[in-house]
This record gives structure tokens, C-alpha cells and sequence, in this order.
């Protein structure tokens, strides 16, 4: 009896399989996880700096409008367009910093074991702090939006709502995105300056390594290392004759790998809600036979949404099975 007892304790610490989850459990400590960031004018200050980007910006455009973008001028269009450069990369940052301490912290402090003596469920924890932190920064992005909004109609003179309100929803799902990343990443280590280092290195890896991905490829494929995928460009001469040269791109596979960059997809999907945000775009020449449907731009919306659920998916397995 007291063999089977120590096994149970052990298997306890360990974690189960088959914990199940909670709704109520969940929200609990989702709600309790966002009343701290309240509590500690986290949850406020992001409200201010996006109101204060969006005010700054379009102040900006006001000011310097013609200079910026001669064609869009002091147009919703061009605030979209530049908010959404500058928030490509200071999204990530704000969502990885907030994400990286959620499980780590706690079980550096010992603090997690304290939490899982309450009815929570070690998925209940995990959903909660990814669900109590996505509040914090989405609800952070509405009020700022919401707030700058009366700002941004009345300096810009026209104000496109679906173009800004588009702005704002892709916001939230590109934050999601990367708001799981670090949360998942953080489950899985009891240091938080190994959750830390591993979010910078997330952060690295899409704004430095993932960007130059193509590149490598291409030179591979000049190599002779990779097959690339013949096309045929057709060149209209001044005499009035066509002359066609026949050339080489990187495979499918390859543009779908760049495509997966979640700034990409954020710009992609976007660029369908505003015909001022360009995202990715190839040749005709590329796809005689139709672009394959994952280079679609509706098909980031699916990328972003992966990003949601695959590291999730990952950090649920992972967490039931670590030992605390």
C-alpha cells in the first residue's frame, strides 16, 4: 500500500497525461493574471504607448505628409501603412516580454506549486496565463486604438473605419501569435533566463536569420545543391519582337518556408484589408499555371493562426510531463 501511495505522489509531481481542462479553472487564473497587470499599470501603460504611436504617427503625416507618401497623403491608408511597419516589430517585442516569465517565473519562484495545490489543472494554468496575458495585450491595443481614434479623424481630416479597425484586428492576431510563442516557450523551462534567452533568440531568428532564409536558398539552388523551378520570361524589344529568356526561381517548398515568418504573414494579410500595406508579392511569369494556395495572401490568416496553436498544442503535451 505504501509502495502504490509513493508511486502516486511521484507520478503527481511529474505531471498527468490525462489532466483535463477547466473552463471556470481557466478563467480564474486568466482573470487573476490580468487583475496584476492592472494592478501594476502594466496593462494601462500599453494602452498609452499605442495611443501615443497612433497620435505621433498620424501627427507625423500631418506634418510631414506629403514628404512621406505624396499619393496618400494625410490618409487613413498611409497611417496603416506606417503603423503597421513599426508594429511588425514592436508587437513581437511586447508580446515576448510579456509572455516569457508567465509559467517560468512562477516555477523559479516555486510559486507554480502553490497555484497547482488549488483545483487547477497543470492546462489550466498554461490556457490561463496565455489567456490572461493575450488580454492584457489586446485589450491594451483596443483602448489605445479606440482612444487615438478621435485623435487620428480629426487631424487627418477623412477616416477610413475599415481600413483602421483592419489595422487593429490584424494587430491582435499578429499579437496572439506571438503571444503563445513566448508563453509556450516559457512552460517549458524552470529558468526564466533560459525563457528569456530562448524568446530573444524566437525574436532573432524571424527578424534577422529567417529573413535572410531566401537568400541561403537561392544560392543553393545556384549550387546545384537544390533543384530550382524553370520559367520563362517573355521581353517585348523596341523593334516590336518578343524574345524570351528562360531562368530559375526556388521551388515552391522554398517560398512557402519564407512565407511562414510571421511578420510576413501579418503584412500579407493585411495587405487584403488595406491597398496600402504591400506584402509579398511574385512575378506572373513565376506561376504560369496559377499560384499555388499557400502563397495566397488569405492563406497567412491560416499561417498566423498555426502560430497560435501549434506552440500551444506543444507547450499542453510538454507541460503535463515536466517535473517541478
Amino acid at each position: 500500500m505504501s509502495t502504490e501511495t509513493a508511486a502516486g505522489s511521484s507520478g503527481s509531481g511529474s505531471g498527468s497525461a490525462s489532466s483535463s481542462v477547466n473552463l471556470e479553472s481557466v478563467r480564474a487564473v486568466a482573470k487573476k493574471d490580468f487583475q496584476d497587470a492592472v494592478r501594476s499599470w502594466l496593462f494601462w501603460g500599453l494602452s498609452v504607448f499605442f495611443f501615443l504611436l497612433l497620435v505621433g504617427v498620424t501627427g507625423g503625416l500631418s506634418y510631414f505628409g506629403a514628404e512621406v507618401s505624396p499619393t496618400q497623403a494625410e490618409t487613413t491608408g498611409a497611417l496603416v501603412s506606417l503603423v503597421s511597419q513599426m508594429t511588425r516589430v514592436v508587437i513581437p517585442l511586447i508580446a515576448l516580454v510579456l509572455g516569457w516569465k508567465a509559467i517560468a517565473g512562477e516555477r523559479e519562484s516555486g510559486s507554480i506549486k502553490v497555484l497547482l495545490s488549488l483545483p487547477h489543472s497543470r492546462k489550466d494554468v498554461l490556457l490561463g496565463k496565455l489567456l490572461g496575458r493575450a488580454a492584457v495585450l489586446s485589450l491594451s491595443l483596443i483602448v489605445g486604438f479606440v482612444l487615438a481614434a478621435v485623435v487620428v479623424a480629426a487631424i487627418l481630416g477623412s477616416f477610413d473605419v475599415v481600413e483602421y479597425a483592419g489595422l487593429l484586428a490584424m494587430a491582435i492576431l499578429y499579437g496572439l501569435a506571438y503571444t503563445s510563442i513566448a508563453v509556450s516557450l516559457s512552460s517549458m523551462t524552470k529558468s526564466t533566463t533560459i525563457a528569456g534567452a530562448a524568446v530573444f533568440g524566437v525574436f532573432l531568428l524571424f527578424y534577422a536569420v529567417w529573413n535572410l532564409l531566401l537568400t541561403g536558398l537561392q544560392i543553393l539552388m545556384s549550387r546545384g545543391t537544390i533543384d530550382g523551378v524553370e520559367y520563362t520570361r517573355t521581353f517585348e524589344m523596341a523593334d516590336g519582337t518578343t524574345e524570351q529568356i528562360t531562368a530559375q526561381r526556388v521551388p515552391d517548398w522554398a517560398l512557402f518556408i519564407d512565407s511562414l515568418d510571421p511578420g510576413n504573414a501579418f503584412a500579407n494579410a493585411l495587405s487584403i484589408i488595406s491597398s496600402t500595406v504591400e506584402g509579398t508579392t511574385y512575378p506572373d511569369y513565376y506561376f504560369p499555371d496559377g499560384m499555388p494556395f499557400f502563397l495566397e495572401d488569405w492563406f497567412s490568416f491560416i499561417i498566423l493562426l498555426l502560430w497560435i496553436v501549434v506552440p500551444l498544442a506543444v507547450a499542453l503535451w510538454r507541460f503535463d510531463r515536466v517535473d517541478l
